[in-house]
């Protein structure tokens, strides 16, 4: 399984994310410049956190013009995983792949540490190693993390089934029903705003986001050998 990790100006963490991949998971990775719009060769893509262009005018803002878009919207509409961690959550709903928006936090100021998560819905591409509602921490680093949609596609998300990650420790940047993650509708495009590939390693703040990882490479095994 190869894995682009779509890297912009600005994306501080796509070497971080490289490192998880290849290291940790065991997987093909080669990190793709934005310019560089050709993903036909890769069986997921992977858009690491930062501040994509500054940051300017809004997280995700100027990153959803560049042309390399228009190929990540053509190869999530193919079905293959995509997963946007943090700034690449911002540069999804930026681009409409994903619904909402991000509102600065609450507390209108830039927040890291560990986030107390739930695991809703088990059953994704994404979710497979974990168990339906099990408890995990993972890492966050952001200014905008405050998720928002209005009421109705809030309440489709739910029936949807595609709110993956909530938030189980107060909710301080203030996201609607303390999403923390979401899907698409076909149900490949993965969102969230924690950052699973700062746990992977014991060492550097646990495992609980390689079963993320894991579960992703799972689900292609299957599928390929399903289809050999």
């Amino acid at each position: 399984m190869r894995f682009a990790v779509l890297s912009f100006p600005g994306s501080s963490c796509d070497v971080d994310m490289y490192h998880s991949l290849l290291d940790i998971v065991g997987v093909g990775v080669e990190i793709v410049n934005h310019q560089d719009a050709n993903l036909d060769n890769f069986d997921a893509v992977v858009i690491p956190t930062g501040a994509s262009y500054g940051d300017y005018l809004r997280p995700g803002a100027l990153a959803q013009s560049s042309k390399s878009i228009e190929s990540l919207k053509a190869f999530a509409a193919s079905g293959k995983p995509v997963l946007g961690v943090g700034n690449g959550f911002q540069i999804l709903a930026e681009a409409g792949i994903l619904p909402g928006a991000f509102l600065r936090n609450k507390g209108l100021k830039f927040r890291s540490g560990n986030a107390q998560l739930t695991v809703q819905n088990s059953s994704s591409t994404f979710t497979s190693n974990y168990e339906q509602e099990q408890r995990i921490t993972l890492p966050f680093a952001h200014e905008f993390g405050n998720y928002y949609v209005d009421t109705d596609t809030a309440t489709q998300l739910k029936e949807q089934n595609r709110i993956v990650f909530t938030y189980e420790d107060g909710n301080l940047d203030g996201s609607v029903d303390k999403i923390a993650g979401v899907l698409n509708e076909q149900g490949n495009v993965l969102g969230m705003m924690p950052l699973p590939e700062r746990a992977v390693e014991e060492m550097i703040g646990g495992t609980d986001g390689l079963p993320l990882f894991q579960s992703i490479l799972k689900n292609w095994s299957e599928k390929n050998a399903n289809h050999a």
